[in-house]
C-alpha cells in the first residue's frame, strides 16, 4: 500500500501529519502537485510535479495508484475514481470516502455546482479548524491500523 496526496490544496498540517505517519509505518507517500513542494528528507516521502492545468495532478494520481491504496484529497471526483479504482480516499477533514457514501457525495457536489453555477450565493467550507485535524489525524491512525499485520 501506498500513500497519495492531492497535494496543491491540502493543508500544511495535514501533510505533517502524514510526514509523521510515513515515518512511524514506513509506508511511501507520495505528494502530487503542480507547484514545487517542500518534503522533509526521507526515504518514505516522495515529491512529483506535474504541469499546470486542469485535472492534471489527479489524472497523475489515478494512473499511478494502485487497488488498495489511499488518496488524500479533497476534490470528491478524484475520489470517486479512487474509489472505482479499488483503492481508499480520506479528505483533509477526516471523511472516509467508500463505495457506501460516494455516490451520494458527488450528487451532492454536482448539485452544489449547480446552483453556483445558477447565481446562488452560497458560503464555502468553513475554515480548517483543530477540531479538523484531530478528525483527520484519528481517521488516518484507523485506517493505517486495519492494514498492519
Amino acid at each position: 500500500m501506498q500513500i497519495w496526496v492531492d497535494a496543491d490544496a491540502c493543508p500544511g498540517v495535514i501533510k505533517e501529519i502524514l510526514f509523521r505517519a510515513a515515518r512511524r509505518t514506513g509506508i511511501i507517500t507520495t505528494l502530487i502537485a503542480n507547484q514545487t513542494l517542500r518534503v522533509p528528507p526521507s526515504p518514505y516521502i516522495r515529491c512529483l510535479q506535474v504541469p499546470a492545468g486542469f485535472d492534471v495532478a489527479d489524472t497523475r494520481i489515478v494512473h499511478e495508484l494502485q487497488a488498495g491504496d489511499l488518496v488524500i484529497t479533497a476534490d470528491i471526483p478524484l475520489a470517486a475514481q479512487v474509489v472505482d479504482r479499488g483503492a481508499h480516499a480520506l479528505n483533509p477533514r477526516g471523511d472516509l470516502y467508500s463505495r457506501e457514501n460516494i455516490s451520494e457525495r458527488l450528487d451532492m457536489r454536482n448539485f452544489m455546482e449547480e446552483l453556483r453555477g445558477s447565481g446562488v450565493d452560497l458560503s464555502g467550507p468553513a475554515a480548517f479548524s483543530q477540531r479538523d485535524r484531530q478528525a483527520f489525524a484519528a481517521q488516518l491512525d484507523r485506517f493505517l491500523a486495519r492494514r498492519e499485520p
